[in-house]
């Protein structure tokens, strides 16, 4: 059955197909093209409708939807991996018999080009010096994968493909990844053993403490993919400061502020990585899947 009135409450990233593929699925669209400065205004935007869209720039709270009862579908246009990581308030949703669908695995090829690109112009010295006394290849790198999901089993793929030797933590050890010979260990040894580590954990997960960091120790490369810091920003600084080390992040999100912006040791392309031509085409897909499957 359509939905009466289906909004997207701020741009959601559709391709101009998918826009207007929405209309078969409601009676009513409404698509707005610039991100809401206030709850007051998401909360007018929704209105009496039974359909929301939202991206990951702005937030759905228990007040919000408790204001909006019309709402029988909230879908997120972005990723949807726990609760916890959600800008959905899920529990309030689903107490209150509220479908919120989320996606995932969408714009992973662009992180990977993007984590490859840095660290090898890092090691070869293309645009500054390189890494060590001589260029060198990531062939024997120890890598170490912190969150082995999607994204981050691309990586340790792609490090794979170019000759680096590959260990990682995750909440358990996985099958999949042994039979390709990469290494379980503990997250303080990993961190101990590795040359460069990539952070790959979902928003608002933070492992990175200041005993996990003295461990990293000096001489070091650190990448964070995922949408926040994956440390204590002190204990971050701390390594930072005390050490040849270097961090990479796409986006000032996952770098945890612009004030961090101007450190020396910090390389931030304050671009979204995943954000690419075709990752765009995958959302679409997927977010019209989820409404096709709701009403079906």
């Amino acid at each position: 059955m359509k939905f009466r009135k289906l909004v997207a409450i701020e741009p959601v990233s559709l391709i101009p197909s998918a826009e207007q593929e929405l209309h078969n699925y409601a009676h009513e669209v409404v698509l707005h093209t610039d991100i809401p400065a206030s709850a007051d205004e998401i909360v007018y935007r929704i209105g009496d409708a039974d359909a929301v869209l939202l991206s990951y720039t702005s937030s759905l709270t228990a007040e919000m939807m408790a204001r909006c009862p019309h709402i029988r579908y909230v879908g997120m246009c972005c990723s949807l991996y726990s609760p916890e990581s959600a800008n959905v308030d899920i529990h309030y949703a689903e107490a209150h018999g509220i479908t919120v669908t989320g996606i995932r695995d969408y714009g992973d090829e662009g992180v990977v080009e993007y984590v490859v690109s840095e660290l090898v112009r890092l090691l070869h010295g293309f645009g500054e010096e390189p890494w060590e006394v001589m260029p060198r290849e990531i062939t024997g790198l120890k890598i170490g994968i912190v969150g082995l999901g999607k994204s981050g089993g691309m990586i340790a793929d792609a490090m794979r493909f170019f000759g680096a030797h590959i260990a990682y933590f995750a909440r358990s050890e996985k099958e999949a990844a042994t039979a390709k010979g990469y290494r379980y260990m503990p997250l303080a040894d990993l961190m101990g053993w590795s040359d460069v580590v990539f952070c790959c954990l979902n928003k608002n997960t933070v492992l990175l403490h200041e005993e996990e960091m003295q461990r990293f120790g000096c001489h070091k490369i650190l990448f964070n993919t995922g949408l926040s810091p994956a440390w204590d920003e002190s204990a971050l600084l701390h390594w930072l400061d005390n050490g040849d080390n270097r961090l990479y992040c796409d986006t000032v999100g996952a770098l945890g502020g612009s004030h961090l912006l101007a450190h020396p040791k910090v390389r931030c392309v304050n671009v979204s990585t995943g954000r690419t031509r075709q990752a765009f085409d995958r959302l679409s897909e997927k977010v019209l899947a989820n409404i096709r499957q709701y009403q079906n």
